[in-house]
């Protein structure tokens, strides 16, 4: 049995990692911990837990850590991870880190896209990023894993098969993606306020998103030389879901049949990855740890799909699956 402990354990993807992991057979939540502020029981935190947890949220004590935990799903904000992770590892605990801290190799691409001197270098080399059906092997053996971002795992799983088969131009690489509310975070602001965000559909972040880097370097290390990414993320009015819409240039000679038959012979024994003709949609993806692809050549352009939901593909589910293959497990186990 896996004892896991949740450092952070009052956000959304807190919420949804002790939802999937109530349901695991191999699983046992052990410890949750929070800031002072926020602690108490947690089902004065999610009500939706009433009856089904009965452990209270308390401030990280890394000794209690050490002794009720195997694996920590570490949910804390950007720039405050990094304060955290070398303590759980010291501690002898593996780590699942659902911010940006361990998800780019050079510290010099996270001052400048952060904007955040990083704490922690001596651990960047030491993690391994977990998006789980391209980086499947580097898995098991990691006590430092990097849960990749919610838009990086909807454009990567899109357009990493492409590049490497030599179907695409790496130097030209364009990704719109639409995401939910919910990928904001709990905390509340007038930004994602209600009447803010109802009835309205609008880009943000044009050039500047911190998730341009991390597509791009993790693009660069599947295909084996630089790429060009254009990221341009918007926000819809609904709670949950991403669908990106990524433009590439094809190699001359390709077709779509060709284009569907690389991201077909790429994930037909990935479990969570649906490759078909159907255009995807958030809606036949929602709650669930499925990415859905399709591609279509049109105008001269291969136009790649996918839909993800952001909270469980694109953060809780994918750590899940992630533990499941740092401790040998099936990766499908206690999913949808």
């Amino acid at each position: 049995m896996i004892r896991v402990a949740i450092v952070g354990a009052t956000g959304y993807t807190a919420a949804e990692s002790l939802n999937i992991l109530l349901h695991h057979p191999q699983a046992r939540i052990t410890y949750l911990t929070a800031l002072p502020e926020e602690c108490g029981p947690i089902e004065e935190v999610f009500p939706q837990l009433r009856g089904r947890i009965d452990l209270p949220v308390e401030p990280l004590d890394l000794d209690k850590a050490r002794e009720l935990a195997d694996v920590v799903f570490c949910c804390l904000p950007h720039t405050v991870s990094m304060d955290y992770v070398p303590q759980l590892l010291d501690a002898g605990l593996r780590v699942i880190d659902f911010s940006a801290d361990y998800r780019l190799a050079s510290p010099t691409d996270y001052q400048q896209w952060y904007n955040h001197e990083h704490r922690d270098p001596g651990n960047l080399s030491r993690a391994v990023y977990g998006l789980c059906e391209l980086f499947t092997a580097k898995i098991p053996g990691t006590d430092l894993l990097a849960n990749p971002g919610c838009y990086p795992t909807g454009a990567v799983l899109g357009i990493a098969p492409l590049l490497s088969a030599g179907l695409a131009d790496p130097d030209d690489v364009i990704v719109n993606a639409a995401t939910g509310i919910s990928g904001a975070g709990r905390k509340a602001s007038l930004l994602h306020h209600f009447p803010e965000r109802n009835e309205t559909f609008e880009a943000y972040a044009v050039g500047t998103h911190r998730h341009q880097i991390e597509i791009q370097r993790v693009l660069e290390q599947l295909a084996g030389r630089s790429v060009n990414v254009l990221f341009v993320p918007h926000l819809v009015p609904m709670e949950r879901g991403i669908l990106s819409t990524i433009y590439l240039r094809p190699a001359a000679d390709v077709t779509e049949p060709r284009a569907l038959d690389a991201l077909v012979s790429i994930y037909e024994t990935a479990p969570f990855v649906r490759v078909g003709n159907a255009l995807p949609s958030t809606r036949y993806v929602a709650r669930t740890n499925l990415c859905d692809i399709t591609v279509r050549l049109v105008g001269g352009r291969l136009i790649v799909i996918t839909a993800i939901d952001n909270l469980i593909k694109g953060a809780s589910g994918q750590a899940v699956q992630n533990m499941n293959l740092m401790f040998g497990l099936k990766q499908t186990m206690g999913l949808l």
